[in-house]
């Protein structure tokens, strides 16, 4: 072949390659914006367009953590079934199910665990879905948590468990009450203690918190 004419193929092979590939970049952001803005018929359209489910915006999000974020059940329901990772972290350690754990994003989570969530993956402070899920008072998120194989006993990097920080994080009120009856219920330990030393109950007593630590006085009981 003519030397000219092997660099000229060589150099159109080049260009169509560099343009193919800034098509799917363009796929990839289309189906970022697209997942944030909850648009689920976009997202199946740019899946069968080629964009993939693995792209990720400046923060290290993807499609699925973005649609989680803003608990787009439509769009996260696409993605999903399109085979997005459930688990796939972000700059900050969240994932889609992490993060809907922790937020209180049921349908999405239910969706997540269906998908294969990872039940023992943990947040930046080390912790499962369970343990800021209790924190932020998430009633019914905590009992989908509950029904899960998920360590109710785990101890995230502060050192508390799911049963400290409802008590320790919690505002004493009926949700953070109720969540602490239904970890007991299930067989949280109220044994475990912060690094101080201070046990669930020490620190009910110490907040005032009367109905919580009737109930940890009940468990300690049996």
């Amino acid at each position: 072949m003519d030397r000219r004419i092997f660099l000229l193929s060589v150099g159109l092979w080049s260009i169509a390659g560099m343009a193919a590939a800034q098509d799917r970049n363009a796929l990839d952001r289309d189906l970022l914006a697209a997942a944030k803005a909850g648009d689920a018929a976009a997202c199946r359209r740019l899946i069968a367009a080629g964009a993939a489910l693995d792209a990720r915006d400046a923060g290290g999000r993807t499609a699925l953590l973005l649609a989680t974020h803003a608990n787009h059940v439509a769009a996260a329901k696409a993605l999903i079934e399109a085979g997005a990772d459930v688990n796939a972290k972000d700059a900050i350690a969240d994932s889609p199910f992490l993060y809907a754990g922790a937020e209180g994003r049921d349908e999405i989570l239910k969706m997540t665990l269906a998908a294969g969530a990872d039940l023992r993956s943990v947040n930046r402070y080390g912790g499962t879905a369970l343990i800021p899920a209790a924190h932020h008072g998430h009633v019914s998120t905590v009992r989908i948590l509950l029904e899960t194989a998920i360590d109710i006993d785990h101890v995230n990097r502060l050192g508390w468990t799911a049963l400290l920080e409802a008590v320790i994080l919690g505002d004493g009120g009926a949700a953070h009450t109720e969540i602490v009856r239904l970890l007991v219920e299930k067989g949280a330990n109220p044994g475990i203690a912060d690094r101080d030393g201070t046990t669930p109950l020490d620190h009910a007593r110490r907040r005032g918190y009367d109905a919580i630590a009737r109930i940890i006085e009940g468990a300690k009981a049996r």
